[in-house]
């Protein structure tokens, strides 16, 4: 079985990383999708809110796992029997940045490759971070997230 892992905070979950989620499982036989803790980046929304909400707004591709984890990201791809981590390359910018990480990766494990997609042109401007900040200041995320990642945004940062 050809599986890929497709790690991230997902701190929320965007257009983006949907783009990319849903062209991996045209790909791969199966996508597991990899929320990570990532306590040091303090994330707007728990590990559970956003494992329950990848759930939801992915629950059509038949294909596709979400799990949350706080382990080392080989660790995981090695407890689920994949070989290959997809990573999502939105600018020349982001490219050093994850390069690093391949290369931490293939010096932790050697059997595993990292492969890069890009996402289509109309979601290659959104970042979780641009996403978080404009749902803070009560502006309007429904263009660059799922309906109900945009509720949820919004729920909490009236909440808070």
């Amino acid at each position: 079985m050809n599986i890929v892992v497709y790690p991230g905070t997902f701190d929320p979950i965007t257009n983006g990383h949907t783009d990319l989620i849903e062209r991996a499982a045209s790909m791969f036989d199966r996508v597991i999708v990899a929320v990570a803790q990532s306590p040091r980046k303090q994330p707007t929304l728990s590990l559970d809110e956003r494992v329950q909400l990848a759930r939801e707004i992915l629950g059509h591709l038949g294909n596709v796992e979400v799990v949350g984890f706080s382990c080392l990201l080989t660790q995981l791809v090695d407890r689920v029997g994949a070989r290959i981590i997809l990573r999502g390359l939105r600018a020349v910018s982001d490219f050093e940045y994850e390069l690093q990480l391949a290369n931490m990766n293939r010096a932790l494990a050697p059997h595993v490759e990292s492969l890069f997609l890009t996402p289509e042109v109309e979601n290659s401007y959104i970042s979780s971070t641009i996403v978080r900040e404009i749902a803070r200041l009560g502006g309007d995320v429904s263009s660059m997230v799922h309906p109900r990642i945009a509720q949820a945004l919004e729920e909490h940062f009236q909440g808070a």
